[in-house]
């Protein structure tokens, strides 16, 4: 495939969601481990797959140390080309997603269509496909050069995991595209998308309005076979044409990407009028200096032919709605979803256990156990579920099934570890047991300790014989501080 021009940006938002587990001012969110990786490798080796060389990563100043030290020092980040790393000085942890596209720094990084996407995003879909998708899609007309103001978008979304706890969901809407040409890869086609609502967003309004209201231009729609579908959730995973920068700047009622940008930008298609309080016709009608991108006329397998009730003037936005649960694609913002994302990744094949040649994730570690020697002959790991970072010590009759345990750990004799994640740095007692636990970095645990489905944030030291279900532990120099 050739190169898609495209720059790609990476937010790296602060973890308020991750509560007591992370602390902020030590582990910015982006480098917490996700299966024993900086969850920033994620998005960083999609990039790289998709052959996007112009990456950024966009922090908050106080991140940008810990940031460029993990760049230069990890040996994971080190494996894939070095990004940029802009850290815009009124860039608030606190600041919502299309706020942040309105930054001076931000707007100047911008020079072309761009992709968009969170640094909490393990995606196992071939990011090249995705670029196919979205280039073909736009059509003959829409990709010639002289038109190419005028490009779509593409979001994606997943099917979110019912048995996850606090994964959040989307109520969206979307219709079949009109084909006159079949994509060689017809099995899974983009759609048009029409409404797209955070399920916190529907429920509010349904206690507010007694009722879900929809207008009767959506509703027209129902003869062009559009359909809402829930369970859906927002990968945060977007291709913006170049446009779109000039409508965040210019447009300061649009505050999170994906409620307001992608929600209204879907809406403006049927909602007449909306496009140009949104200011999308002044974007539109300003035309972007090349910049001597490619032209990618010949990679179109796809035309659209807008319905008669479209608006014309609105670019499309397209969806691409993944329904498996393979390849893998999560946001891993919340413990539970850590959880669940790195148990499913200690599941992956070693590279060492399967063929080179065969079909292999990007996201395959070397070995399971990378440092076997300092593992005792008498313990048990299931090593088909369970991956161990480099120098953990696992001490005799200890048992490990579907876990993952952080690199610098030490398992002490007769611990039984099931359905965790033990991050790194971390001391497990003598004859503790942990079921379905998130254990913080540095932290130690008691010996005898009995828990379950706990979150230990990261230097926490846990007594003897502490039995707990459904806890979350901080330090205790933490809630002293609170007090005073």
């Amino acid at each position: 495939m050739p190169r898609a021009g495209l720059q790609a940006l990476i937010l790296c938002g602060p973890g308020t969601s991750f509560g007591t587990l992370l602390n902020q001012e030590k582990t910015p969110k982006c480098l917490a481990l996700v299966a024993n990786r900086p969850m920033i490798y994620y998005p960083l080796k999609f990039c790289e797959t998709s052959h996007i060389s112009d990456v950024t990563l966009i922090t908050p100043p106080s991140a940008l140390a810990h940031i460029q030290s993990a760049l230069q020092q990890n040996s994971y980040l080190k494996s894939l080309p070095m990004p940029k790393v802009l850290a815009p000085q009124d860039l608030q942890a606190t600041m919502a997603t299309a706020q942040l596209l309105r930054l001076p720094e931000v707007q100047y990084c911008i020079e072309s269509d761009f992709l968009l996407l969170p640094c909490d995003l393990v995606c196992e879909i071939e990011g090249t496909y995705l670029l196919q998708m979205w280039m073909a899609s736009q059509g003959q007309t829409v990709m010639a050069e002289e038109e190419r103001h005028c490009r779509g978008g593409l979001c994606v979304y997943y099917h979110a995991a019912d048995a996850v706890k606090d994964e959040v969901s989307d109520l969206i809407a979307i219709e079949p595209l009109r084909q006159t040409k079949i994509s060689a890869r017809s099995s899974h086609r983009p759609a048009k998308l029409l409404m797209s609502i955070g399920m916190d967003t529907v429920k509010r309004n349904l206690e507010r309005d007694k009722g879900f209201l929809l207008r009767h231009s959506f509703a027209k729609r129902q003869a062009t076979q559009a359909k809402m579908l829930t369970g859906y959730r927002d990968a945060h995973l977007y291709i913006f044409p170049y446009w779109v920068k000039d409508l965040a700047r210019r447009q300061e009622r649009l505050v999170s990407i994906s409620e307001d940008l992608i929600g209204l930008w879907a809406k403006s298609a049927w909602q007449r009028g909306l496009h140009e309080k949104l200011g999308m016709d002044t974007c539109l009608s300003q035309r972007k200096e090349n910049h001597g991108e490619h032209d990618y006329r010949e990679l179109s397998t796809i035309t659209h032919q807008p319905p008669q009730n479209d608006i014309s003037e609105v670019p499309p936005l397209l969806t691409y709605l993944h329904t498996g649960s393979t390849p893998l694609v999560s946001r891993v913002d919340n413990p539970a979803l850590l959880l669940s994302t790195t148990i499913r990744l200690a599941k992956l094949e070693s590279i060492e256990e399967v063929d080179h040649a065969a079909t292999q994730s990007p996201f395959a570690h070397d070995r399971k156990i990378a440092s076997p020697e300092f593992v005792a002959s008498n313990c048990f790991i299931s090593k088909t579920d369970c991956l161990l970072g480099s120098n953990v010590i696992v001490e005799k009759h200890s048992v490990i099934k579907e876990s993952c345990i952080g690199p610098n750990s030490k398992i002490c004799s007769g611990a039984r570890i099931t359905r965790c994640v033990i991050l790194d740095n971390v001391v497990i007692g003598e004859r503790c047991v942990l079921t379905g636990c998130v254990v913080g970095s540095g932290s130690y645990i008691g010996n005898d300790s009995v828990l379950r489905e706990c979150e230990i944030q990261e230097g926490n030291v846990l007594l003897e014989q502490t039995e707990a279900k459904n806890e979350k532990f901080m330090p205790l120099f933490e809630d002293l501080e609170e007090d005073i």
